[in-house]
């Protein structure tokens, strides 16, 4: 897909790998605030996104290793693999086919989903407002260890992972066809206590008002 211009990336929890038309691919790690990068006119890049607390499983690292960070897929695969990866995409009509390809080899030779992890992030997309310590009765395990694995699988732990979660869920229901316009109610949506808090998030995790953030890329 053409790419070129602007962009804010808002936390999702995901991990991307990233191929650009320039001859590189890259690792996106987990984020704990948003940050915004231009492409020259005429550039081209397609991806694969892990879903929340999978990528590390799947590519072995650690979350913690990429919070915040952007490093060459080489580093994380070796060069052997980024190097064919980077070759076959820049030759191939659809890119995009290549990386999932690439995906699917990765995610065949990984170790299994660990089902805590899985259950957190299930737990928090399908009801936001809960609580630490419910998340750890649901998980079978104390706050302390529910805290390490979350480190480990996200880059960071349970609250942290809840507020951008709760966030993505108010901008889906926003960006959504017949979404009500009013913050308020969105808001509640979403699982926030008022429209207050989910400015604070807005702004600490998005790095804009909720509207801006709505109808960004």
């Amino acid at each position: 897909m053409r790419a070129e211009g602007e962009h804010r990336l808002v936390p999702d929890a995901c991990v991307d790998v990233l191929w650009i038309g320039n001859g590189t691919a890259w690792v996106c790690g987990p984020e704990v605030a948003a940050w915004t990068f231009s492409l020259p006119p005429g550039t081209f890049a397609t991806g694969v996104r892990f879903r929340p607390g999978r990528a590390g499983a799947v590519l072995g690292f650690d979350a913690t290793e990429l919070r915040d960070r952007r490093v060459p897929l080489a580093d994380v695969v070796g060069s052997r693999c980024a190097r064919h990866l980077v070759e076959q995409a820049d030759e191939a009509p659809a890119p995009v086919q290549v990386m999932q390809r690439y995906a699917r080899t990765w995610l065949d030779a990984a170790r299994p989903a660990d089902p805590v992890v899985d259950a957190v992030a299930g737990v928090l997309g399908r009801r936001p407002a809960t609580g630490v310590a419910d998340l750890a009765d649901i998980a079978g395990l104390g706050p302390r260890q529910l805290h390490r694995r979350c480190v480990a699988a996200f880059g960071y732990g349970p609250a942290t992972l809840r507020r951008i979660l709760r966030l993505q869920r108010f901008l889906r229901l926003a960006r959504h066809p017949g979404a009500p316009v009013d913050l308020a109610h969105l808001a509640a949506l979403a699982g926030y206590t008022d429209q207050p808090h989910l400015y604070r998030d807005s702004r600490e995790i998005g790095g804009a008002p909720p509207r801006d953030l709505i109808c960004s890329t």
